[in-house]
């Protein structure tokens, strides 16, 4: 249930969409690697595919300028390299072919993706892509594997901190349906922008495999996403009018706690809400395990005030945020052993002035703006009691001020009756901070669509 600002200010109860970030445990490289929460990027200026290869690809994200109406169907927010938890940012591709799954939200009768070299410090060339509705692993469905073209080209160069988008390509794409996008990296790339809490399998090959139906060759396996950052459709019977929806936030809005593979990230069952109702609409995940509002991370993204602009508003057709950002800046608050380095001491005003930062930002692109109280984390592995006392004061003002536009109160949703501090148990995934997947869809079910 969401309730209006002016409702919110007469009752003093808000419901609350918590995209509180919890402190993720860190699967080091190294013996000792820290726990800690999601995070995101920043937004830095896209630019279109260059040489031959950029045609098309200048255009804004929605395509205005040719009349072409893209929605976003799915989404996800790029990183910078990191080796915190294993993955093949760092190292790169090298005559690899990388296969990619991920479940749209709505559909269309044509379908292009985005890629991002956001974080390349060199130009990155993609010698090949093909899209195909996916099968079992890293198999795909027979007959369905398409080639897409930049530019009336079937390879792309993606500038240093750019990124690109692929021509339309005809394809019937349906609500909740899963495609693969496979990339050819002839290479070497450097360093790989990536999103590395895909809460997806992704599949590697050596050699050119991106027309392959099977997932013989595909041997290698990663849990990260690389370079794909968002699958936009138009046309078709769902209704574009309505707008998107972006879940903004850190690790409970990227889903971290919930079961690989299998979709359950709160905003996947906010999809699943709208696709039962008959009308699909884009839900678009923009969460960073670790992100904080108000300091920026070498490995969990710039902080969510300065990536908002990209993240958000750079998507197409975008009509409300659920914003879920806080926990991180709370749990890490003057610890002397954050990945970074030393955290610095944040306090309710900072949160509260970053929040608001956000919804001058939102209301400026004309985006409804819809704050999430931070959930419980009672018991996580940096909670505090004086942690504590900043997390109520912040959600007292989230339910209270009335300076979003609509509250989700997510804090009493998933809280325990008997300890309003902690997680309730079955909403909890083990680590006191993250929701399991009834907890996810919990959060999903205490959104009142109609004010979306």
């Amino acid at each position: 249930m969401i309730m209006s600002g002016t409702k919110a200010r007469r009752s003093g109860v808000a419901l609350f969409a918590a995209a509180a970030l919890v402190t993720l445990p860190v699967f080091g490289t190294e013996p000792g690697a820290a726990a800690v929460a999601a995070s995101a990027p920043a937004p830095t200026a896209g630019a279109a595919g260059v040489g031959e290869d950029a045609g098309k690809n200048s255009a804004s994200p929605g395509d205005r300028s040719s009349g072409q109406r893209w929605r976003g169907a799915w989404a996800t927010s790029p990183q910078a390299p990191h080796a915190l938890m294993p993955n093949w940012s760092v190292a790169g591709f090298t005559d690899h072919t990388v296969r990619q799954v991920v479940r749209v939200s709505t559909g269309g009768t044509k379908a292009r993706i985005e890629l991002s070299n956001r974080y390349g410090r060199t130009p990155l060339k993609v010698t090949g892509a093909t899209i195909a509705r996916a099968g079992k692993g890293a198999s795909v469905q027979d007959g369905s594997v398409r080639d897409l073209l930049f530019g009336g080209h079937r390879s792309v160069t993606v500038p240093a901190g750019g990124e690109v988008r692929s021509d339309g390509l005809p394809m019937k794409v349906r609500a909740l349906e899963s495609l693969t996008v496979t990339l050819y990296l002839a290479g070497p790339t450097g360093p790989a922008t990536f999103h590395q809490t895909a809460l997806a399998t992704t599949y590697r090959a050596k050699g050119d495999h991106r027309s392959d139906t099977g997932a013989a060759a595909f041997t290698e396996k990663s849990e990260s996403w690389y370079y794909l950052t968002g699958v936009e459709v138009s046309g078709g019977k769902d209704d574009a009018r309505r707008k998107a929806v972006v879940a903004f936030g850190d690790s409970i809005t990227d889903g971290y706690g919930s079961t690989t593979g299998a979709n359950r990230r709160y905003p996947d069952a906010l999809a699943e809400r709208f696709a039962a109702t008959g009308r699909p609409r884009g839900v678009l995940n923009q969460g960073i395990g670790g992100n904080r509002i108000t300091a920026n991370s070498s490995w969990a993204g710039e902080k969510g005030v300065a990536r908002f602009r990209h993240d958000v508003l750079g998507e197409p057709n975008v009509g409300s945020v659920i914003v879920l950002e806080g926990i991180n800046d709370i749990g890490a608050s003057a610890s002397p052993n954050w990945p970074d380095g030393s955290a610095p001491d944040v306090s309710v005003a900072q949160l509260i002035q970053g929040h608001r930062s956000l919804i001058r930002q939102a209301h400026a692109a004309g985006v409804k703006a819809i704050g999430a109280t931070v959930t419980p984390f009672k018991g996580a592995a940096y909670y505090s009691e004086r942690g504590e006392t900043k997390r109520d004061a912040l959600n007292a003002w989230i339910r209270t001020s009335g300076e979003y536009d609509e509250v989700v109160d997510l804090d009493r949703a998933l809280s325990d009756p008997s300890d309003h501090d902690r997680l309730a148990p079955a909403y909890d995934s083990g680590d006191h901070l993250h929701p399991s997947d009834a907890g996810y869809r919990a959060m999903a079910e205490a959104v009142d669509l109609d004010e979306l």
